[in-house]
């Protein structure tokens, strides 16, 4: 059986949750903080969550584990099969990772954890991810996913990065990422009506 580290507040360890449900993977569940200590440093190389525990060994990086993930499990895929169109949702994985999360990520300290962050800060914030929620309009389909018809790994990052990133924007920039863009609020609507999702906010309320 799968072993998962991590903590259900993590976004990242949310992901790979919600993959591990799509596909019908049984887990277990090693409630983990980020440690830099070497035992733990022996399973994650950069102590970051989560990672997971798999026959043969560990594996960490969320998206790696996602992909594994769907090699594995039992469940409908969630990468295509043309190589063409898989490598467009990786695009779109990386695309809403680097541009709209990691903006967002240098306002944490002021959104989640009642610190504050400068205000070039937040002016960097504000241009970046506008540019890459700019970007998502032109790339993505939204017909009704992502990546178009089916449920893949690109809408598993969207609901736990573009999620958090349009939290944190509304708290310190007061930004709507979303406003203009209905397309995407419909996904989020229908990604959070799907039992795996569900299960996922269920246990983080706990």
């Amino acid at each position: 059986m799968i072993k998962l580290y991590g903590f259900t507040l993590s976004n990242y360890f949310n992901m790979v949750k919600m993959g591990l449900l799509e596909k019908g993977l049984e887990y277990e569940f090693v409630e983990t903080q980020a440690s830099q200590d070497d035992a733990y440093l022996s399973k994650s190389p950069m102590g970051k969550v989560p990672c997971i525990e798999a026959e043969g060994g560990f594996l960490s990086e969320a998206n790696v584990i996602l992909e594994y993930l769907d090699e594995v499990g039992s469940g409908p895929a969630l990468m295509p099969k043309d190589p063409l169109q898989r490598a467009r949702v990786r695009e779109l994985m990386k695309e809403m990772e680097l541009y709209i999360e990691l903006p967002a990520r240098t306002c944490f300290p002021e959104a989640f954890f009642g610190n504050k962050v400068s205000d070039e800060v937040k002016a960097k914030a504000k241009a970046d991810l506008a540019k890459g929620v700019a970007c998502l309009k032109r790339n993505g389909k939204f017909s009704p996913y992502v990546a178009g018809d089916t449920f893949t790994n690109a809408d598993i990052i969207f609901q736990y990065s573009v999620g958090l990133a349009s939290a944190c924007a509304k708290r310190v920039l007061g930004m709507n990422l979303l406003e203009d863009f209905p397309q995407a609020k419909a996904l989020s609507e229908l990604i959070n009506s799907r039992e795996s999702a569900k299960q996922v906010a269920a246990d983080q309320k706990k």
